[in-house]
């Protein structure tokens, strides 16, 4: 029988994103540009926390967002409606962005006319996770109607994660979500993640989540 070759290329895939991942961060610090990779389930809220959000930094800093999807453009028109600038990345078919996708937003943005910077990334607790974007911080979001046992189904995406916003806190009464429990894992995995507890229908909670990343993004412009 032939002797059969095994090649590992998911590790030398990630290896190379890595790298370009880090390149990438240097240029945005060279621009003074502060970028979020937003991560979420899809249905989970990431475009109704930034509808919340942008209004709320909007007088303060100058942003972008740029959308990811596997079709549809849905989401980057509904950011457009606000005023803010919007860039549609469409994957045809890929379940998270890697940096050469997200170079391509980038490309079609003025880093220098920019303070902040968001990607909504695909709809997916598993792939985003992998691929550094090369963005300046990574955050999440989780939704009470997903159940508070997702850190022990996807540990990956709660242990890279710099924040971690629980949103339809409006539901809490109508589901069984243990919110102390959820915590409880989650800080098992990151001990030094924050978390932010808001409902995006009803506005609670956000005006602390946008004071702690207008403080990130503030030291990091100031740095």
């Amino acid at each position: 029988m032939t002797d059969i070759k095994l090649i590992e290329v998911k590790e030398d895939i990630l290896s190379d994103n890595d790298a370009a991942a880090e390149k990438l961060r240097a240029v945005l610090k060279k621009e003074k540009t502060f970028m979020v990779n937003l991560m979420a389930s899809p249905g989970a809220g990431k475009t109704s926390l930034l509808l919340q959000t942008l209004p709320a930094l909007k007088q303060d800093l100058r942003m972008a967002v740029i959308e990811a999807d596997i079709d549809s453009m849905v989401d980057a028109e509904k950011i457009a409606a606000t005023g803010i600038e919007s860039i549609q990345l469409r994957t045809g078919g890929f379940c998270h962005l890697d940096v050469s996708m997200v170079k391509k937003g980038l490309a079609a943005l003025d880093l220098a006319a920019l303070d902040l910077i968001f990607i909504e990334n695909v709809g997916n607790l598993v792939c985003p996770a992998e691929f550094d974007t090369g963005a300046t911080i990574d955050i999440m979001i989780l939704s009470v109607p997903e159940g508070d046992d997702k850190p022990l189904k996807y540990p990956l995406m709660f242990s890279k994660c710099r924040a971690l916003i629980v949103n339809k806190t409006d539901y809490l009464s109508l589901s069984d979500f243990n919110m102390d429990l959820m915590e409880e894992r989650v800080r098992k995995l990151n001990p030094e993640i924050e978390i932010f507890k808001v409902s995006c229908k009803t506005g609670e909670g956000i005006d602390g989540w946008t004071l702690w990343l207008k403080k990130k993004v503030t030291d990091y412009l100031g740095a």
